[in-house]
């Protein structure tokens, strides 16, 4: 049985046996692959068909393989049942590498976290990620502007296009309150699971959420504004000189309309 705690390295898992020197020597030469982050609360995932769905869509897009969710579930419960851990951090990454020629599924655990609650203070910045519809490791772009951001005195980046169009953040999605919706930035970006849940369950909840083109010079127009990933989410305080009220209430129905979705078994 291995534990790791929240600040140790992760413990990792190929194809449902603990990593090898040989596993970690093969992702880290050939590093083409996808993966997805969850937490984990009981052995429950909130969004957990989301998950799957990308994971399976990004497969069949990058290597025309499916990567079937039964599989991944019981790799994942697999992993967690080893290091018996029901609350955690999960990451699932499936590479094709050229040497062996069939897919590689690395699960890795540590322990469960929870983004910060503190607003957060964005730097807008020109850049595009290349196929931003698929989560990818080692994404030099967005790491890149996020150290100059931090070093610049803001928390992270804020990802724009050239005319303007906010996108997402380096690893968040953001959206935007007008004082009637939710508005998530339609443009190109990674479907966050969170986002997603959000999107599903706040018309429910009695607040209306719908995507349409957000720019910086019409940030403006909006009262408040936040960010997801699968840690939570968080208010933002500032995009550049635009300042944003921290909506309290805002947040509660946010963090409500996302806790009254069901976690689902892996």
């Amino acid at each position: 049985m291995t534990t790791p705690s929240a600040a140790a390295l992760p413990y990792a898992e190929f194809d449902g046996r603990p990593a090898t020197e040989d596993d970690l020597r093969r992702a880290l030469f050939f590093p083409h692959g996808h993966f997805t982050a969850m937490q984990v609360r009981g052995g429950r995932v909130r969004g957990l068909e989301l998950h799957l769905a990308r994971l399976d869509a990004a497969h069949r897009e990058l290597f025309e393989l499916p990567l079937e969710g039964a599989l991944v579930r019981r790799l994942v419960r697999h992993a967690l049942e080893s290091t018996e851990m029901p609350d955690a951090s999960v990451r699932v990454h499936a590479y094709l590498p050229p040497d062996t020629g069939a897919t590689t599924v690395m699960v890795t655990v540590s322990g469960p976290g929870r983004m910060a609650s503190e607003p957060v203070r964005l730097m807008s910045v020109p850049c595009a990620r290349t196929a931003p519809h698929l989560k990818r490791p080692g994404e030099f772009g967005p790491a890149y502007y996020a150290n100059l951001a931090r070093r610049a005195g803001y928390d992270d980046a804020l990802l724009t296009l050239p005319d303007g169009s906010v996108t997402e953040g380096t690893t968040t999605n953001i959206g935007f309150w007008d004082g009637t919706s939710v508005v998530w930035p339609q443009a190109p970006a990674l479907a966050g699971v969170t986002m997603g849940v959000l999107e599903r369950e706040l018309p429910g909840a009695g607040t209306a959420s719908l995507r349409r083109p957000v720019t910086l010079d019409g940030l403006g127009a909006y009262r408040s504004a936040f960010v997801t990933n699968s840690r939570g989410m968080a208010p933002v305080a500032r995009i550049d000189g635009t300042a944003f009220a921290v909506d309290e209430e805002l947040m509660r129905r946010l963090a409500a309309a996302y806790e009254a979705a069901p976690g689902e078994d892996l």
